[in-house]
């Protein structure tokens, strides 16, 4: 499970990383919201732990953004300035939680910990919904007992929603997921992933297109 750390303290960053380390998170660590956003769009992240006072587009302007494009990962914003105005202004543009320094690392590692159940996410990469286990970082799937094997873009496809239960995934978000660098993907392409995905994956879970908005994964099919 890779989280990604936006911190331009070099300190500060070396300080988180050392606490995600020690509670078994991989972290990937970039300077600026710019480095950011390049960094989601290259790699999936289980949750992102975000300063405020970054160069450039500072770390509410980038949770502000991230929401606006749809993006639902979870953030974590770290900031020096904790009055109740500020946690009100970093909750209503998106954060789904706000840390302010100085913090103890234990604090740190239990609020990435909540917002990681909250959405999904396991310690040891392993999302179990229903009828359905996936192993992320393994690339393994059962349905009950049965494994499931998928292709490369089926793999992607099913990440991208199982981070996301219950939320809609933007069409955007979801042909990202599946491009590749030598190789446009049409609006049909991805239905067609969808489809063959949905065949594999029989009635354990439902994967629902909404029209004009994108693809959302639920628990079973309505009877």
């Amino acid at each position: 499970m890779r989280l990604l750390v936006v911190e331009d303290d070099d300190i500060v960053a070396d300080a988180i990383l050392r606490s995600l380390a020690g509670a078994r998170f991989a972290a990937h660590r970039v300077k600026s919201a710019e480095a950011a956003r390049e960094a989601l769009a290259a790699e999936q992240f289980a949750l992102a732990v975000i300063d405020v006072g970054l160069p450039g587009a500072d770390g509410l302007t980038f949770v502000r953004r991230l929401r606006t494009a749809g993006a639902a990962l979870p953030t974590l914003v770290l900031t020096a300035r904790c009055t109740l105005n500020d946690k009100v202004a970093a909750l209503d543009l998106g954060a789904d939680d706000f840390l302010a320094k100085p913090f103890e690392p234990a604090e740190l590692v239990a609020r990435c910990r909540a917002l990681l159940r909250r959405s999904g996410g396991t310690l040891d990469g392993v999302i179990r919904l229903h009828r359905l286990r996936a192993d992320l970082a393994g690339k393994r799937l059962w349905v009950d007992e049965a494994e499931v094997t998928l292709t490369a873009r089926e793999w992607a496809l099913l990440d991208c929603l199982l981070r996301r239960v219950g939320q809609v995934v933007p069409k955007e978000r979801v042909q990202q997921a599946l491009a590749q660098p030598d190789q446009e993907l049409t609006p049909n392409a991805v239905e067609a992933h969808v489809s063959r995905l949905r065949a594999k994956l029989g009635d354990a879970v439902a994967i629902r297109s909404l029209r004009g908005l994108g693809y959302r994964l639920d628990e079973a099919k309505s009877a």
